[in-house]
């Protein structure tokens, strides 16, 4: 629980969180995309999913991200049609009817004094969610590392950090000794850095490179395989051992239009397969669950990966029960 009240600061236009419209009934979600899912992971023999990228966030703000979605703005640039729009019980009903056992709630500020109150809720939302790995966010601002620490000393189990939307450079020198104290807590940090779907002023593998040859020893998780910059990314996890990728909307067919991953770079995967993890994008994403896990199993890397991918991996990382 959060030792600061959880009050909602106020909210502008942003590439996040753009004027917000009234929430839409999302379509009907049956038995059958239930039993596909669950299929998929049986015939693995696994006892579910760990998804180490879901979004949970405060109501408000997750309208105004819909509502970015909704206007293709420019983060985005395309139609992006939210499968799962959902209200918050429906949306964690249907993960457990997936049988997904571990989840995340990423949520990310765009400016400062957003961080602490996010972190608060995201507190509040783990201590009444079973299955949620508790998770925090940061922005370098004057107090960084004060809520960092407490986020780390009240149990916290994962950061979010967003170089796209929040625009910031991950070595600005606020947020030095905060990468610092996470390697030390060994806390990973699940971050938004390739260039996709949109360039940002320090998006690429080039800021994330200078960080890890100060913070070596940071776990790092790079959001949709460092989507367009496959390649660079997967030199930086070859090159790091603490630097694991989450599959986040990587090799979809929505995604393989716009950034295909290179065939050439499927055999690296396999090389890595202990440090790849299962991301997707949950409840923001537009076609179904199950066609993320389906985009996996079509890549051909056998059935022992996609156990280590869609489970294993993340159940090591974070210490899962079996």
């Amino acid at each position: 629980m959060s030792d600061h009240p959880v009050t909602e600061p106020n909210l502008p236009a942003s590439p996040c969180c753009s004027p917000g419209t009234p929430r839409r009934p999302g379509p009907a979600h049956g038995d059958d995309e239930a039993l596909a899912v669950r299929a998929f992971w049986k015939r693995l023999g696994l006892p579910g999913l760990v998804d180490v990228h879901t979004h949970f966030m405060p109501e408000r703000v997750l309208d105004k991200v819909w509502a970015y979605f909704d206007s293709a703005g420019p983060l985005t640039g395309m139609a992006w049609p939210i499968t799962y729009r959902e209200e918050e019980g429906r949306r964690l009903a249907l993960l457990r009817e997936f049988g997904v056992r571990n989840f995340t709630s990423m949520l990310y500020p765009h400016k400062p004094g957003m961080a602490e109150w996010l972190n608060g809720w995201a507190a509040d939302f783990a201590a009444r969610t079973d299955g949620c790995l508790r998770t925090a966010t940061l922005y370098p601002e004057q107090g960084v590392e004060r809520y960092v620490r407490e986020a780390v000393e009240s149990g916290v189990r994962v950061f979010k950090s967003h170089v796209q939307v929040g625009a910031y450079d991950p070595n600005d020198a606020l947020l030095d000794p905060v990468w610092g104290l996470l390697a030390e807590a060994r806390v990973p940090v699940v971050m938004h850095c390739g260039s996709g779907p949109a360039p940002g002023k320090h998006t690429g593998p080039e800021p994330v490179g200078r960080l890890l040859a100060r913070h070596p020893r940071l776990p790092l998780i790079v959001a949709h395989m460092g989507m367009p910059e496959y390649t660079d990314f997967l030199d930086l996890a070859e090159r790091h051992e603490e630097v694991r990728l989450d599959t986040t909307m990587a090799f979809t067919d929505f995604s393989e239009r716009f950034s295909p991953f290179p065939a050439t770079a499927r055999a690296r995967l396999a090389d890595l397969g202990d440090r790849v993890l299962l991301g997707t994008d949950f409840p923001n994403i537009p076609y179904p669950y199950v066609h993320q896990l389906l985009a996996l199993e079509r890549l051909g890397l056998g059935d022992d990966w996609l156990r280590a991918v869609c489970h294993g991996n993340a159940a090591a990382l974070f210490s899962l029960e079996p």
